[in-house]
């Protein structure tokens, strides 16, 4: 009798890699792990956040979609240098900590993340920077990059006759 240690539900699907989907599962129990162990630091604005990217590429480019629920498309920038694409956004808090203690809020559960959020992405081809496109929309900043569009590397030879 086979054993199988990947779930029949798992194997059945096609395209998804289902040591990639368990290594995916284990980075981010392991990231909510460490976020869950530092200290809270009340008024600290200065934290990372991490928020969720999507990366795809296709003939026409790559899009990174980027999940920034709560932030302000004035505090998103993108950039492109050398080949690399940097991703900087931040999340602010939006309230006065001091103020509550005067009105004797507590918190029971505080599980927003605030801070700065950085992430670059080496290109994986020659990128066509006078068409990148950058939208955020409902909390989600998608970027395309479109690939440079090569030069005919084959150029036809007419035969002559004699």
């Amino acid at each position: 009798m086979v054993r199988y240690l990947v779930p029949t539900y798992a194997r059945r699907r096609t395209g998804v890699d289902p040591f990639t989907l368990m290594q995916r599962e284990m980075e981010n129990m392991l990231e909510s792990f460490t976020r869950a162990l530092q200290p809270a630091a009340e008024g600290d604005e200065t934290g990372f956040f991490t928020p969720v990217v999507e990366a795809k590429e296709d003939d026409k480019g790559l899009t990174i979609e980027v999940d920034l629920p709560g932030v302000n498309p004035d505090d998103v920038s993108v950039e492109l240098s050398e080949g690399v694409l940097t991703i900087k956004a931040e999340r602010r808090l939006e309230k006065d900590l001091d103020e509550e203690k005067k009105n004797g809020v507590k918190y029971h559960i505080a599980e927003r993340a605030y801070g700065t959020f950085l992430r670059r992405f080496t290109l994986p081809f020659e990128a066509d920077e006078e068409h990148i496109e950058a939208t955020f929309d409902k909390g989600v900043l998608k970027v395309f990059i479109p690939r440079k569009e090569e030069e005919k590397k084959t150029k036809k030879i007419e035969v002559k006759a004699q």
